[in-house]
Parts: structure tokens; C-alpha cells; sequence
């Protein structure tokens, strides 16, 4: 029994695909009967022929995952893509460097450790680029005898 001609009637009446629409295996006779419009929408009316309710896609997988990397998990190697100065740019490593030189200049200066002249001098070395670390600096104006 082809029912291919009803089965595209009532997609088109109940606004679905063709894979949505469900015939009563029961009533398969009374359907193939219905040849127009209207009679496909007696049988919707009737219930022979119905929608399917739609499928929805499960997030359990993808809010399970997300709660595992809150945790910090699923970040090691394998799961690292691009470079590492894409996952951490240049400039944004060398604007956390120099924040920090700068600050820890700026509390030197105020604490008295170092005058305005050492400050200056270390804060264009700081921007040249000489130091790597606070550390690198402190150990810097300690050999130099820059510090009191």
C-alpha cells in the first residue's frame, strides 16, 4: 500500500517533514482512501494521522564536559591546540612583566630602598627590556649596589 501522496499532504498541513508524520498502522485502509486535502485533515482531526514530537539534542555530554574543565580537567596536552604564544600572546606576557617591574619599582622608590635617579635609570632598563622577572631586577640593583 503506497501512502507517499498522504504522507506529503499531511507534512504539508501539519507544517513537518515527511519523517515527523506517524499513520495509525490500524486505520492504514481509511488512509490510503483519502486522495485530497481535506480528507487528510478529516483523518488529522480523527488521529489516524498525527505529528511525531520533534527530537532535541541532549546537553548532558556537553554540560558534563564544561563542569570537568571548571574543574581543570581535559587541559593537558592532547587537548592544546595552536601555538604557545597563541594561547598566551607575546604582548599580553610582556604587559604582565612590565606591570610588574614597574609596580615593584614604584614601591621601592616610595619605601626609600631606591632614589628618583635609580628609579629612572631602572625604569628605562625595565623598558628596554633587560629584566625577565622582579627577581632578575632585585638581584640587578643588588650586585650594582643601587639599593641602601
Amino acid at each position: 500500500m503506497n501512502l507517499t501522496t498522504q504522507k506529503r499532504l499531511a507534512a504539508s498541513i501539519l507544517k513537518v517533514g515527511l519523517n515527523r508524520v506517524w499513520i495509525d498502522p490500524e486505520r492504514m485502509e481509511e488512509v490510503s482512501m483519502a486522495i485530497t486535502r481535506e480528507g487528510v485533515k478529516q483523518l488529522i482531526n480523527n488521529g489516524a494521522i498525527k505529528a511525531k514530537p520533534q527530537k532535541g539534542i541532549s546537553s548532558y555530554r556537553s554540560k558534563k564536559l564544561a563542569e570537568q574543565k571548571k574543574k581543570g580537567k581535559r587541559k593537558g596536552r592532547g587537548s592544546v591546540k595552536g601555538a604557545k604564544k597563541a594561547r598566551n600572546p607575546k604582548k599580553q606576557e610582556w604587559m604582565t612583566t612590565i606591570r610588574a617591574l614597574r609596580k615593584d619599582l614604584k614601591e621601592m622608590r616610595d619605601a626609600n630602598e631606591i632614589d628618583a635617579t635609580t628609579y629612572r635609570k631602572l625604569y628605562k632598563m625595565a623598558k628596554g627590556g633587560a629584566f625577565r622577572s622582579k627577581s632578575y631586577m632585585k638581584t640587578y640593583a643588588r650586585d650594582h649596589d643601587l639599593i641602601k
